[in-house]
């Protein structure tokens, strides 16, 4: 398998939005409704992890625990973390980079500069 994109977000509008803009510079998607379904795929992917985009609000799992369940992971530990939320105060954004996010973005995500965080992150 190829180098996957995870993408989680509660709304399915959102989930599609961002693959369909990530898709199209060939990079390959898996889609998580929350953060507890994120770790599910994580751990039953076989394939690598490229980056992972993910919201702050969602049932079950927010996106904070997400980000600070995958930085105690050896394996994890460096993979680059997009948070693109909704929440555009700075405590929020403080406690997205806390948690270990690289970059926080506000919707709604501009599809160019989505790319170029990615291909900054990725070095490519």
């Amino acid at each position: 398998m190829g180098e996957k994109v995870l993408i989680v977000d509660d709304s399915e509008m959102i989930r599609n939005f961002h693959s369909y803009i990530l898709k199209s510079i060939g990079l390959e998607i898996v889609t998580a409704l929350d953060g507890a379904d994120a770790l599910e795929k994580i751990y039953s992917s076989d394939g690598e992890l490229l980056i992972c985009l993910t919201d702050i609000n969602m049932p079950n799992m927010d996106g904070y625990t997400l980000i600070e369940r995958l930085r105690e992971d050896p394996r994890y530990e460096d993979l680059p973390i997009i948070i693109i939320s909704t929440e555009d105060e700075l405590q929020d954004k403080q406690r997205g980079f806390e948690a270990g996010a690289n970059l926080y973005i506000v919707k709604p995500t501009d599809p160019d500069e989505l790319v170029e965080n990615i291909r900054m992150l990725l070095g490519k």
